[in-house]
């Protein structure tokens, strides 16, 4: 089902993302067509095989011991046909590993509604505060939650996870994440 993206698709893919997050969520188009030179970033795609299109895309981290959904979409001419689901479990099973994504505070029914559909999958919410730096020039930080696999985490591996995102994501220097940390 999902493949690793074939560099020709990574315009579709970009497309896709401009249509489904809010620009403070995803870097400009150079910044994230750089993130293909990254070893620790994947892009897989679900290929719509009758139009030469793809139907979604996952952008995935990964660590030593977890692993980063940062960004998971489906096309709008293939939205509510279960495929979301589909993905998730195999991506679950495609890293075996802990996975973590952010998402919106619960404060509008669509962040509630995109919870709950992460809990459904087998996500849990953590309730510790956390900011998104901001992803590019001119875009500005996130106040969001984590949501993982195997559960909620205890306040040790947040804070591991967290510092491990804003180093290796975010490009957050050592002397600068204090300033996100808390």
């Amino acid at each position: 089902m999902l493949e690793f993206m074939n560099p020709q698709q990574f315009d579709q893919a970009f497309s896709i993302m401009e249509h489904s997050f809010p620009i403070d969520e995803y870097r400009t188009y150079a910044e994230q067509k750089c993130l293909l030179d990254n070893p620790k970033y994947k892009l897989y795609t679900l290929p719509d095989t009758q139009n030469s299109q793809i139907s979604a895309f996952v952008s995935i981290w990964q660590f030593s011991d977890f692993a980063y959904l940062e960004h998971f979409a489906v096309s709008a001419a293939a939205r509510c046909q279960g495929l979301g689901s589909s993905i998730l479990n195999e991506i679950k099973h495609i890293l075996s590993c802990q996975i973590c994504l952010e998402v919106e505070l619960p404060k509008t029914d669509l962040a509630k509604r995109r919870i709950a559909f992460y809990k459904r999958n087998g996500f849990a919410l953590n309730d510790y505060p956390y900011i998104q730096p901001a992803l590019s020039k001119g875009r500005h930080p996130l106040p969001l939650l984590l949501m993982t696999t195997d559960g909620t985490i205890t306040p040790d591996r947040f804070a591991y996870i967290k510092t491990t995102l804003y180093q290796h994501v975010y490009n957050i220097s050592p002397s600068d994440i204090n300033t996100y940390l808390g």
